[in-house]
């Protein structure tokens, strides 16, 4: 089995996440922070991501920052907006021929995970999807992991979890399965390191050699 995060790692999401977040901050009169400090947050849930990108903000402030985010976002996103990288839809499709049992592990809500699941054509690879509103307890924490592992009765050592971000990283390792750290997403290669990343690969087509 693999389980697979969804932004950073399938889809190439990075600019219209940020770029929402730079708006949102702009219609609730918050300064800015950086796009550096947006994009660090990317893999979190969203009200945490406010949160973190801006720590002064209070409880109701972040969760109005996420229900405008939320619409922005919709407002934004057309169909083509996000792309899949480089090789997936070609490595994902070996996979599957190749028996593996091929799902998805977001912080993303389920609604609009499932939307880009459709769009980008995933759904007959794909048999699982859990959102952040799936589960009682988000990345890092194991919980999502540790669902899906039970959904389809296998053990976390017959498991790689995959993903742009220590959050993945780690909800992986809590879960006890290995994981593998992509470099072309959201997260640096040194915090992928950090966390204790089983493998590092540069290109999605490389898990077809782990």
């Amino acid at each position: 089995m693999v389980i697979l995060d969804f932004d950073g790692t399938l889809g190439d999401t990075n600019r219209i996440i940020v770029d929402t977040m730079m708006a949102t901050f702009d219609e609730i009169n918050l300064q800015r922070p950086t796009r550096d400090v947006c994009q660090s947050t990317i893999g979190l849930p969203l009200a945490r991501c406010f949160a973190v990108a801006m720590p002064s903000l209070t409880d109701s402030e972040a969760e109005r920052c996420e229900t405008t985010y939320r619409r922005i976002f919709s407002e934004n996103r057309k169909p083509g907006t996000v792309p899949l990288f480089p090789h997936v839809m070609e490595t994902l499709r070996q996979l599957h021929r190749h028996g593996t049992i091929i799902t998805i592990a977001s912080s993303r809500g389920h609604n609009t995970l499932m939307e880009f699941v459709r769009e980008l054509q995933l759904e007959p690879l794909v048999s699982l999807v859990l959102g952040v509103d799936d589960v009682v307890r988000p990345k890092p924490d194991a919980q999502p992991v540790q669902l899906t592992l039970q959904h389809f009765g296998v053990k976390p050592q017959d498991a790689l979890v995959v993903g742009d971000t220590e959050y993945d990283i780690l909800m992986g390792k809590n879960a006890g399965c290995r994981t593998c750290g992509v470099t072309y997403g959201n997260g640096s290669l040194q915090e992928l390191q950090q966390a204790g990343a089983t493998y590092l690969i540069d290109d999605f087509s490389e898990l077809l050699g782990l």
